[in-house]
């Protein structure tokens, strides 16, 4: 498993200079008409998807993606188990916005590629980069584009889901927009959180559940967050998610 892990990612390494060439390529034709960067998050999309179609040990399947809008205001929340939870949602092939670490940002290539598809940063534990972050998720509902984000804030330790932080609700709740609850399971056996070499096979399951309305909670962005975490949890095996959809197969 060693040695396979070390293969993978020499390939992944070798591969992000071509794919960002091509990705820059892709935004310079479609800049002009296309202000959101669609085209270019689609393409981004299609890598991270790439990596995950390219290793053997990994298999994913999507349920419900078609309940994602394409051209209106949503935010997307999602549970987070692994890296590896942001390779299979960019399964989803919807246009959105992630809400990611800055650090993540600074890495060459990926972060490249991140700043070319518009996402939005924000930095742990500084003030001031929250509210910039809330910012820019305004900016985006405002112009029709969903955004996704982990409301936990950072990766479970051991397969329990975290509180959920009530920024994604606020935004829902400002912009009366819906929250789409995403369950994600079975990726976090596959990846330890500290570490590259791969543990175990990956069958993962990621389900768009049903919207949920501000409206329905009377504008309260704490009980819209419960009621997100609670469709979340119910929707994972055994209500984790640390072994995932393995019984699918």
């Amino acid at each position: 498993m060693a040695l396979f892990s070390i293969l993978y990612w020499l390939f992944f390494m070798v591969s992000l200079p071509p794919l960002i060439v091509m990705q820059l390529a892709i935004f310079m034709v479609t800049a002009p008409f296309d202000r959101r960067r669609t085209w270019v998050h689609l393409f981004g999309c299609f890598q991270g998807m790439l990596y995950v179609w390219a290793n053997p040990l990994w298999r994913v399947r999507v349920v419900g993606r078609e309940k994602l809008p394409w051209n209106s205001a949503a935010v997307i929340t999602a549970n987070h188990l692994s890296i590896l939870d942001i390779l299979v949602l960019y399964g989803l092939f919807a246009p959105f916005k992630w809400v990611a670490k800055g650090e993540l940002f600074r890495v060459p290539f990926v972060g490249w590629n991140m700043r070319l598809s518009d996402y939005v940063p924000i930095w742990r534990g500084d003030r001031v980069s929250v509210r910039t972050m809330m910012a820019r998720c305004r900016a985006h509902l405002d112009r029709g584009v969903p955004v996704l984000i982990f409301p936990e804030g950072t990766r479970s330790q051991d397969g329990e889901m975290l509180p959920f932080k009530e920024g994604a609700f606020k935004l829902a709740c400002e912009a009366n927009c819906p929250v789409y609850p995403v369950a994600v399971s079975g990726t976090g056996d596959a990846l330890p959180k500290h570490g590259i070499l791969f543990r175990n096979s990956m069958r993962a399951r990621v389900e768009v559940l049903d919207p949920l309305y501000p409206a329905q909670f009377g504008g309260d962005p704490s009980a819209l967050r419960e009621a997100t975490r609670a469709a979340i949890q119910a929707a994972l095996p055994n209500g984790k998610g640390i072994l995932g959809a393995a019984a699918e197969g």
